[in-house]
């Protein structure tokens, strides 16, 4: 019999990924891909991108099939300069029917600012980290509870899909490690305020598949749609938001936020590197057999593009490896 270095039979290995492949296959083949670089991957960025750039941005992004594309947030330019272009940003970008623009809102002023321009999706965001909360947002958990809850109320009157985002789900850059059932009781909140998703972001990267799954193991007890009604954010500090979204699609997690080029990271956790790539999230779904209706080719030319715009380095593997395969074949 053969077996490998660790003695263990190949045949007891391939039983165990059939295993691990069915497991999967109880839940759809379908992914929905969240792209949030042109919000979350570019509200860092120290120079100031052109409305221009952003505009040409999202319009191409538009058209890989895509679903869902976080345009841009309503905050204070004070706290936020590269998000002051929010309300001509979105009048000017080309809205397809078959695609959501959500931007995020922290307030009800945000909110009103947002329903003057036709905004039809926003999200909101908690966090499961009273530290974080204060640092982020200069308020506690408990208080940003009543100003998300006074935003979901008046989005709702207006017919405004509302999502809703929680930070830190399994780690906090000033408190540690984040109890899943803070997670559990704020996703729960959220969920029957009037929220359709709720996405779970690992904001400082700090992930792993056993604290992954300690967190959805306790979601599992609060969604009743076979955790349909989440999505994962990932980070990639430690290098292994890959690893922990492979370890989600056994849980029947279906939907992924993601950045193209990995753009993206988080100002109140040093260290904390960019988003997913979207361009890796693609190759490991596409290579699983799952479908995302999204282009993989166009992901990767948006990427090398939007990176030469910024003039930052490539931070998606799967995109720099295509890019560099197809400048080898031209030569």
């Amino acid at each position: 019999m053969i077996k490998c270095g660790l003695c263990i039979p190949v045949q007891y290995l391939q039983k165990l990924t059939n295993c691990y492949k069915n497991n999967i296959r109880r839940y759809s083949d379908f992914v929905k891909v969240v792209e949030v670089g042109p919000r979350d991957g570019l509200q860092n960025e120290a120079k100031i991108v052109t409305t221009e750039t952003k505009a040409q941005f999202i319009n191409k992004l538009s058209e890989t099939g895509l679903r869902s594309i976080e345009v841009t947030s309503f905050v204070s330019p004070k706290w936020v300069p590269q998000m002051a272009d929010n309300a001509v940003l979105f009048t000017q970008i080309k809205k397809k029917d078959n695609v959501s623009y959500p931007v995020l809102v922290p307030n009800l002023k945000g909110l009103e600012s947002a329903i003057k321009i036709g905004v039809k999706e926003i999200a909101i965001f908690g966090t499961a980290s009273e530290t974080f909360s204060k640092k982020n947002i200069n308020c506690s958990i408990s208080e940003s509870v009543k100003n998300f809850t006074a935003v979901i109320e008046k989005a709702k009157e207006h017919n405004i899909k509302v999502r809703g985002y929680i930070s830190c789900v399994v780690g906090c850059p000033y408190e540690g490690e984040i109890k899943p059932k803070i997670v559990v009781d704020l996703a729960a909140l959220m969920l029957n305020l009037g929220c359709y998703e709720i996405s779970l972001g690992d904001t400082i990267g700090v992930g792993s598949p056993k604290k992954i799954k300690q967190l959805l193991k306790e979601l599992q007890l609060v969604s009743s749609h076979d955790m349909s009604e989440f999505a994962l954010h990932c980070h990639d500090t430690y290098g292994q938001a890959l690893t922990n979204i492979y370890t989600s699609l056994e849980y029947g997690i279906r939907i992924f936020d993601s950045s193209v080029a990995g753009l993206g990271g988080c100002p109140y956790a040093a260290g904390a590197s960019g988003n997913v790539a979207t361009e890796d999230l693609l190759y490991l779904l596409h290579g699983q057999g799952l479908e995302t209706g999204v282009n993989f080719n166009q992901i990767v030319e948006i990427g090398d593009y939007i990176s030469r715009e910024l003039g930052r380095k490539n931070q998606s593997k799967a995109g720099l490896a295509i890019i560099a395969k197809r400048s080898k074949a031209s030569l």
